[in-house]
């Protein structure tokens, strides 16, 4: 299965087929984590929220942490599942005490850091092809193999409630991860499992702007320019309540 865009009267650069058929490869692939199957599960699971009783029960309440229950997806670990519900349904409101919870649940901090990647990138490529007037594409096949489990060296703690790869602590394997000096927050904050990274921001460089683009205000790299893209990142981020 591959991604197509043929079904539309809307034209998408090439470049931008390219970005989306790597993601969809990348997410049937072992991860570092987290199986091929257990990646591409996940995904599902992120689809299937908005016909969950209970996200919808929650979502309704005053507190989502005064719902109980538990999602039903015997192939998966609960607490992974609780992770893509939530992030998908109800982001604005998660804390620090339900994070912890997680843990103390049973899944690791790489896991935890890996299905936020797998969500953020199902999330990406469903809203664009919805946006398209297109149904999201058909889950890949996942692909066998192992996870590689691979740590970065230098992780630290500090305003994320996961350790993150600092920008100077960045070498050996991870010396590609950031353009320069200084890494934003949104940068940092799937460092912890490194391929997360490079992955999301493979697919930022082609729906947004390439890093060194961001900043170069002399020049317009897109059907529309800078300004125009920022109000409409502020906006959606508003609409979700996201602190961007």
């Amino acid at each position: 299965m591959t991604i197509s865009y043929t079904g539309t009267t809307v034209e998408v650069r090439d470049d931008l087929v390219a970005a989306h058929r790597r993601a969809w490869q990348r997410l049937a692939r072992p991860g570092t984590w987290l199986s091929g199957a257990q990646r591409v599960a996940l995904a599902g699971e992120t689809r299937a929220v908005d016909d969950c009783p209970l996200c919808q029960r929650r979502l309704q309440a005053l507190s989502p942490h005064s719902v109980e229950g538990r999602h039903a997806a015997p192939e998966l670990l609960a607490p992974l599942v609780e992770v893509a519900h939530r992030l998908r349904s109800d982001p604005a409101r998660l804390t620090r005490k339900w994070h912890d919870e997680l843990m103390a649940d049973g899944i690791s901090d790489g896991e935890y850091v890996e299905t936020v990647g797998v969500v953020a990138t199902t999330v990406s490529l469903d809203v664009f092809a919805r946006g398209l007037g297109l149904e999201p594409p058909e889950l890949p096949q996942p692909e066998p193999g192992e996870p590689s489990r691979h740590r970065p060296a230098g992780l630290t703690y500090g305003g994320a409630w996961v350790a993150w790869l600092a920008p100077e602590n960045a070498q050996g394997p991870e010396a590609d991860l950031y353009p320069g000096p200084f890494a934003a927050h949104i940068r940092r904050s799937l460092s912890l499992v490194p391929d997360e990274v490079r992955g999301m921001f493979d697919l930022v460089a082609h729906q947004y702007l390439p890093g060194p683009a961001m900043h170069d205000f002399d020049n317009e790299y897109r059907a529309i320019d800078h300004a125009q893209i920022e109000l409409l990142a502020g906006r959606v981020s508003a609409l979700n309540q996201c602190l961007y």
